[in-house]
């Protein structure tokens, strides 16, 4: 095994502004006898595969610099070949991102603020999500989602993605014009009924947060080895205006139209292919399954 750490760099987060920032946050690892070997990102989806060739190496301890995107990109890259492995895998995170959803859960907002939990070397473990779809699986660490935010997630990258939580806003309330409500037949665990109603939205979160500060599954927890499902009805368009502000405190959470389950496994019957947003990236996927690893990752936080 290899005992420095792997660092994947994604010099174009926060809206380009991490290749600066990220140099100086290097040094300061390095001068608190970290050793480093940093790559930074050239393309979309390269962090996977620096992710992937690194784990085959030997490398076992990694840190991402970048967003929440970044840290998607390298779970994708470490996961499946991680599982199982008789060396944990571990990641720490240095937030340089727009949204940074992921690390709220562990009450870090800031770079320095990681780079102290880093130093620190504490570990926790953390639940990896495991998405099956038509054309193969997929790995997530924060939230997968479909239906309303999906959209919403789709016009923030495209549109406002630099605005970070403001950019998020302005495209929910773009979205709400041409809200719809479309039926995604589902099961959860081992029930035999079929869930066939139609929705706003559907969530699977491991994590709490999305978005930045939005609380989407306020009573989330990455080390319990339990998806938060949050489904959210068809809501008319007032409805959902007066339910948006909610989800900055997680109150939405007791509306009448909106449930919360905790479940281990998701199954689509016949999953249609359509926008999915995965940890702030929106892929058009046709979605068979969607369960827990868990305890797959150590996350230094």
């Amino acid at each position: 095994m290899n005992e420095a750490f792997y660092v994947i760099a994604n010099g174009a987060a926060g809206g380009g502004r991490a290749r600066a920032r990220s140099e100086a946050l290097l040094d300061e690892l390095r001068a608190e006898g970290l050793e480093l070997k940093v790559r930074y990102t050239e393309a979309p989806r390269h962090a996977s595969t620096l992710a992937r060739e690194a784990v085959e190496a030997g490398y076992r301890r990694f840190l991402s610099m970048g967003g929440d995107g970044t840290s998607y990109e390298i779970i994708n890259g470490l996961f499946p070949r991680a599982e199982g492995q008789a060396e944990p895998i571990t990641l720490g995170i240095i937030p340089l991102g727009t949204g940074n959803s992921f690390l709220r859960d562990f009450e870090i907002g800031d770079s320095q603020a990681a780079i102290r939990r880093i130093l620190r070397g504490n570990t926790h473990k953390c639940d990896v999500i495991k998405v099956t779809h038509r054309d193969g699986e997929l790995h997530y660490l924060n939230i997968p989602s479909i239906g309303f935010s999906a959209k919403v997630g789709d016009l923030t990258n495209r549109r406002f993605k630099p605005l970070g939580t403001a950019g998020y806003i302005l495209a929910v309330l773009t979205s709400i014009v041409g809200l719809e409500h479309p039926v995604d037949p589902l099961r959860t665990d081992d029930e035999e009924v079929l869930d066939d109603r139609a929705a706003t939205l559907l969530s699977f979160s491991n994590s709490k947060f999305t978005g930045g500060a939005m609380m989407m599954a306020p009573n989330a927890d990455v080390t319990d080895g339990k998806l938060d499902f949050i489904r959210v009805g068809a809501l008319s368009r007032p409805g959902l205006l007066r339910a948006f502000p909610k989800i900055f405190r997680g109150t939405h959470i007791t509306l009448d139209d909106v449930e919360e389950r905790h479940v281990q496994r998701i199954e689509f019957k016949d999953g249609r292919e359509q926008p999915v947003m995965i940890d702030g990236e929106v892929l058009d996927l046709a979605l068979r399954s969607i369960e827990v690893v868990p305890s797959a990752l150590e996350v230094l936080a």
